[in-house]
């Protein structure tokens, strides 16, 4: 039987302090049908030097010489990829020794599966679930299935799931060629949102294996709670919503994103949620601040969204009522979304 060859891409930007371990459990893969591709953003910490020194010939290394965000890094990495399968693994994870041929197994038995995602636990605390696949807001957020919940092996059956979670995620390259790349205006977060959805309209599948572990430690190459990944978190989720909601749920999108407002000022004040950690650490106006600053720019490009949604619909290849039922079968309550960190 032939294996298929996987391309693993890993993106970094600064990460000289989780880099080496990444790429060591990248090497000691059982799988061994695989290149390993580590495209750097611009990175000035050591980053280049170390992989140059440690890991050359081992290796393929792009040098963007500037950050491109998630979108345009991985985007470069999948451009120079000769594998059937692209892996993305970030850099502040670790792969269990089984993982590449454990999500390749999986998805080799049924040539609709476009996407698999990896079990991710935290790796400070194994017995705490990072995500298993993500879900759905009703107004273009998401959250990571199971998140921060201790692993009672709840989560231990290979199951459809709405879409992975892009720090360790399997795609065919095959639905890559039909929907295209990453959505570089994305620039970062919400990056696997849009790719995911958009495989889903073009009637692939996406599933979760239990048995493919990876350890993540959760934004480890950038906080948790920062200016930035508020900003671009509030700004992507409008352009996911435009770019892909049928038009009833987009039109009512707007009292979601309401409810969801006043649990995150609730949140704000009581210290709960990602509101709660961002408050803590800088300010409520602040807060306020980067929300302005995020519906702005979701505005500006308002025009370039809705020319992709036009794009879009000649990929389309499920109805609207199947749409819908995503939002059931993978949704999440606005409290959970909101509340829980």
């Amino acid at each position: 039987m032939d294996m298929p060859l996987v391309s693993v891409i890993v993106l970094n930007w600064n990460g000289v302090g989780f880099l080496e371990e990444c790429l060591n459990s990248l090497s000691n893969q059982s799988y061994k049908f695989s290149e390993t591709i580590v495209v750097d953003n611009g990175s000035t910490d050591g980053s280049l030097e170390l992989v140059k020194k440690k890991f050359f010939g081992s290796v393929k290394l792009i040098e963007n010489g500037r950050n491109l965000g998630f979108s345009g890094g991985n985007n470069r990495g999948i451009n120079a990829a000769t594998g059937s399968y692209i892996l993305l693994l970030n850099n502040d994870a670790v792969a269990e020794r089984r993982w590449i041929e454990e999500l390749v197994v999986a998805a080799e038995k049924d040539p609709k599966v476009g996407m698999c995602a990896s079990k991710v636990l935290s790796y400070e605390n194994r017995n705490i679930i990072d995500n298993v696949g993500h879900l759905i807001y009703r107004d273009g957020l998401n959250r990571g299935k199971g998140r921060l919940e201790e692993d009672n092996g709840q989560y231990d059956n290979e199951e459809e799931v709405f879409f992975p979670s892009g720090c360790a995620a399997l795609y065919r390259k095959k639905m890559f060629d039909e929907i295209g790349l990453f959505d570089e205006d994305f620039f970062a977060y919400g990056d696997d949102t849009d790719i995911g959805i958009r495989g889903r309209l073009a009637g692939w599948k996406c599933i979760y294996v239990p048995s493919a572990i990876v350890l993540h430690k959760y934004s480890g190459s950038s906080s948790p709670y920062s200016e930035l990944k508020a900003f671009y978190v509030e700004r992507n989720r409008v352009w996911i919503a435009v770019k892909y909601f049928p038009l009833t749920i987009l039109l009512i999108s707007p009292y979601y994103t309401l409810v969801r407002f006043v649990l995150q000022a609730y949140g704000a004040m009581r210290g709960r949620g990602a509101a709660g950690r961002f408050t803590s650490q800088y300010s409520k106006i602040k807060l306020l601040s980067v929300l302005f600053k995020a519906y702005f720019s979701a505005l500006k490009g308002l025009g370039r969204v809705l020319a992709k949604r036009k794009e879009i619909k000649s990929l389309k290849k499920v109805s609207d009522n199947e749409i819908y039922s995503w939002f059931s079968l993978y949704g999440i309550s606005a409290r959970e979304i909101a509340l829980k960190e």
